[in-house]
């Protein structure tokens, strides 16, 4: 479709600007999510802007972490919403086991057509709050704007162990968050304005 089209092309420009590397099968996967959108979101509502623009801008600022996160071996995405960033990320790594956390039903309906639509068999889509959610611990942790670090770590406790790792997307507040954060657990914070990554990794083990 010429609309999937431009818009891969757009995506393309704005992942080079910022330095991102990826093979051509990201673009033609979330071209298929972007069309997705803006047809599902035009009855739904499932997002307030599903411009190309917008969508580009909203799959950069969720693919922008991997230049400083290592691949995980598993996955968990909290409050997933449209996509942002949980099933953008499943399309940048499509061998990694992910679940999507979603618990409104139009929006957990979405994401497994779109996951389907994009050939993404490793995504599970439960349509729950998370601290429903039974699942051995995960690799890896992310939420774009749900709620604050200790209310975050505090609802995935149970899905999480020493090696998991965290990756939420922030804004301007970020300091007040993470004033105190659990034991064995270190911050590191990237900037790309206006978002403020914060990046939660187990602390590194002195040598006796």
């Amino acid at each position: 479709m010429r609309s999937e089209e431009s818009f891969r092309k757009l995506l393309r420009l704005k992942l080079n600007e910022a330095g991102l590397e990826y093979d051509e099968t990201l673009p033609e996967r979330l071209g298929r999510f972007a069309e997705l959108l803006g047809e599902w979101n035009a009855i739904h509502n499932l997002t307030a802007d599903a411009s190309p623009e917008a969508v580009a801008a909203n799959v950069l600022d969720s693919l922008y972490p991997l230049i400083f996160v290592e691949k995980p071996d598993s996955l968990l995405d909290v409050g997933t919403g449209a996509g942002f960033p949980g099933l953008v990320l499943a399309a940048a790594w499509p061998e990694v086991p992910t679940v999507l956390c979603e618990p409104l039903n139009k929006r957990a309906a979405f994401l497994r057509y779109a996951a389907l639509e994009m050939g993404l068999e490793e995504v599970t889509v439960a349509r729950k709050r998370v601290e429903e959610l039974r699942h051995s611990p995960f690799g890896l942790i992310s939420s774009r704007a749900v709620t604050d670090t200790g209310v975050l770590l505090k609802l995935t406790s149970k899905l999480s162990d020493t090696p998991t790792r965290y990756l939420f997307y922030k804004g301007s507040r970020l300091e007040e968050e993470i004033g105190i954060l659990p034991p064995g657990l270190r911050a590191e914070i990237v900037e790309r304005e206006p978002r403020r990554y914060l990046y939660l990794l187990p602390e590194i083990q002195k040598s006796v």
